[in-house]
């Protein structure tokens, strides 16, 4: 008898197992299409208007929300009114997944970009629509890009601009958010921008870093710290004050 439990036990986990992965093929193949028909209209708006505004928001608006319905997240935004959005701000969040950037995309209310890294321009698509709406690449094992690099960003805040990083320098796979690294929060010292902390929760479970688009249902809750004053700080007390309040926002239980 109970080798019979057993053996059904075993046919009715690989059934689960069988419709997760049938369910997570269709969803990446929406996540390739859905992508590559947003990014298309993107660069068509772009190149009609000449102006950038129009397809960043578009990714917030449009392709965004699309991506996080399909991968049957719910998406909770908290602090957003801590920040003055008519300024530009320097964001830094941890970061858990790559559904990290669509729900940031979400969550901030103006045009944002991102610091990614350089690889992402090879990705079909996705680097053609980074490159054309000003979005800015790192290379990490470049250590002689730093000093531009941190030029080009201030040049970016000076502009205007909000941008977005990812101060530990790669995803999570633990939870455990990485102490961030100092480099880039010279950017928002040269420029007079405010740093804002991020804390970004659940979605490393909604997509996880490991395996192959192993998406599950789940909620991602995108917390907005209080700004941080740049004035006469150094970039490593920025980046530990900075990793401090996310840590904090993530031991939060509301």
């Amino acid at each position: 008898m109970q080798q019979r439990i057993d053996t059904m036990d075993g046919f009715a986990s690989d059934l689960r197992r069988l419709a997760w992965t049938a369910c997570n093929t269709l969803q990446f193949g929406f996540t390739l299409l859905w992508t590559a028909g947003w990014i298309s209209l993107a660069l068509l708006v772009l190149a009609i208007t000449g102006d950038r505004r129009w397809p960043l928001r578009m990714a917030a608006c449009c392709w965004a929300p699309g991506l996080l319905r399909g991968a049957g997240a719910r998406l909770v935004i908290e602090g957003v009114e801590r920040v003055d959005w008519s300024k530009p701000h320097l964001l830094v969040a941890n970061h858990q997944s790559v559904i990290d950037i669509c729900a940031l995309f979400r969550a901030v209310p103006v045009p944002l970009h991102f610091l990614l890294k350089q690889e992402m321009t090879q990705v079909p698509f996705v680097g053609r629509y980074a490159k054309a709406t000003g979005m800015l690449f790192i290379e990490r094992d470049n250590r002689r890009a730093g000093p531009l690099l941190r030029r080009q960003l201030a040049a970016l805040l000076q502009g205007g601009h909000s941008l977005c990083l990812f101060p530990e320098g790669t995803r999570s796979r633990s939870g455990v958010v990485a102490p961030f690294k100092g480099g880039s929060f010279q950017a928002a010292i040269d420029a007079g921008a405010a740093v804002v902390p991020v804390a970004i929760e659940g979605a490393g479970a909604v997509l996880p870093v490991d395996g192959f688009f192993r998406g599950r249902p789940g909620t991602i809750r995108v917390r907005f710290g209080a700004p941080l004053p740049v004035q006469g700080s150094d970039r490593q007390a920025l980046a530990e004050a900075a990793h401090a309040s996310v840590v904090a926002m993530l031991r939060r239980r509301d």
